[in-house]
């Protein structure tokens, strides 16, 4: 797996020789000098044919930090640190701390997107972790479609714990259409599918039978709580309550019962929720902007599925799944995602 950036915007490399290319008239370049910025020692390259010269592109590009910095600013994002805090604690501006999660971010989504494909999973459990942009949604958005409540859709691995994939949208039909369509593409095997009873997945016109027809097999699992205690003086929102009563019921094909839950997806969601500020209730710490809370989560599930090891097995979930050989460090997913 190609780790530069140039590789693939600046030039070609021919198979098995490892000569490069000149991206304008495709003749073959020499190396030419090099030069040490406060990232890295960068190459410098020369067409034989028609003489131009450029740059192989830095794992970051357009960030004028020193790597290490990004590096350790990427490992307090991952481990739940706010924005502000960050700069506090490194010295760097707001902004400049902003620039290194967008630019990670969205290394992260180009590299999961190329990652993790062919994967085999047995058990699939897909659920939604909810927050809010700019504002709750009960306040005035006039009409602003990038504010309010939004749901990051996740499917899980009930064994490796591999984060498949995501989508961070409004709590829509379509929404969900459209994260199902991107799991099919990234399964390769006939699964079993749990979620929840929302209409959205499980009705007769949902977005499960919508996408996949009969090619896997379906239930759905429904948790019903008791009631809060009338004698509380104030409403507790967040108070846990005791699940009284699950009900679980097959949907399509011949999913096993036994083995259908949502328990595994919603365990992940805790992590979510204890990694990135982003999801952390009742704080200062949502985020004000659609766009960063997409490269948040990216570059979390990145993290998670690559650098992280988990309890369940002592591996990481990229790991346990056959992704990879060995547990990645920040500035190996760094270097390694593709542009």
């Amino acid at each position: 797996m190609a780790g530069i950036g140039w590789i693939h915007r600046h030039s070609k490399a021919k198979a098995g020789k490892g000569q490069v290319t000149c991206h304008c008239c495709s003749g073959n370049c020499r190396k030419s000098g090099s030069y040490r910025n406060k990232n890295r020692l960068v190459q410098r390259y020369a067409c034989d044919r028609c003489g131009k010269s450029f740059s192989e592109s830095q794992p970051l590009d357009g960030l004028r930090v020193d790597f290490k910095q990004v590096e350790q600013v990427v490992h307090l994002l991952v481990e739940g640190m706010g924005i502000r805090a960050i700069a506090r604690f490194t010295g760097l501006h707001r902004d400049t701390v902003l620039s290194i999660l967008e630019t990670a971010g969205q290394k992260a989504a180009q590299f999961l997107d190329a990652k993790v494909r062919n994967v085999k999973a047995e058990q699939i459990q897909a659920d939604e972790i909810c927050c809010f942009v700019g504002c709750r949604q009960y306040n005035p958005i006039e009409g602003d479609a990038e504010r309010g409540q939004f749901f990051t859709f996740l499917s899980v691995d009930r064994v490796s714990k591999l984060i498949i994939n995501w989508r961070t949208d409004k709590h829509t039909r379509q929404a969900a259409e459209d994260f199902l369509n991107d799991l099919k593409g990234r399964v390769q095997n006939r699964f079993q599918l749990s979620t929840d009873n929302w209409l959205g997945y499980a009705s007769d016109k949902g977005a499960v039978r919508g996408v996949f027809g009969d090619s896997i097999d379906y239930a759905t699992e429904t948790k019903f709580y008791a009631k809060a205690p009338l004698r509380l003086p104030i409403r507790r929102w967040f108070m846990p309550q005791k699940v009284v009563a699950v009900r679980k019921r097959v949907r399509i094909g011949e999913p096993d019962l036994k083995l259908t839950t949502t328990s595994h997806c919603e365990r992940t969601n805790l992590s979510v929720r204890l990694f990135n500020r982003r999801f952390t209730r009742l704080t200062l710490g949502y985020s004000k902007k659609l766009e960063n809370l997409r490269h948040a989560v990216a570059l979390f599930i990145a993290h998670f599925n690559f650098c992280r090891v988990h309890s369940a097995h002592k591996q990481t979930p990229a790991q346990a799944a056959g992704l990879t050989e060995h547990t990645w460090t920040i500035a190996e997913l760094l270097e390694s995602a593709i542009c």
